[in-house]
């Protein structure tokens, strides 16, 4: 079986991206860091996570992100699975992140958080153990 170990971020500021998925994820800590000459530039990195998954954050971020609305080729989103999304919404709130849109269907729910670099981050919870239901697309 193959699943996906980690994401590797390149963001301006680590601490806000900290306070971004500190709230989406508030059992992850930070499994270790450091500083780093990257193609001529100096960087520091971390790992925030669990045992088994990741985000690797490095703060050496310039520019912006591609434009969500556009048809630019770059990352559209990521999502992580959620048991409660009410609860991961509450949590992004009470840190000062809103949705900036969301669904609900008979089989799943999901919102969408934009971070402090621009990356669109989905959470979705099902509402079935089902495959034929979680992947039914209405």
């Amino acid at each position: 079986m193959m699943h996906l170990e980690h994401l590797n971020l390149v963001v301006r500021d680590i601490d806000k991206a900290l306070a971004f998925y500190g709230a989406a994820f508030p059992h992850w800590q930070v499994r270790g860091g450091g500083r780093q000459n990257w193609y001529g530039t100096e960087r520091n990195w971390l790992h925030f996570g669990d045992d088994y998954h990741y985000l690797a954050l490095n703060d050496s971020g310039t520019g912006e992100n591609r434009d969500l609305s556009s048809n630019q080729v770059g990352l559209a989103h990521f999502a992580f699975v959620t048991d409660n999304l009410d609860a991961l919404i509450s949590r992004m709130h009470a840190a000062g992140f809103e949705p900036s849109k969301g669904a609900q269907s008979t089989y799943r729910s999901n919102a969408y958080f934009i971070d402090a670099d621009g990356f669109e981050v989905e959470f979705v919870q099902y509402h079935s153990d089902l495959p034929s239901q979680r992947n039914h697309y209405e």
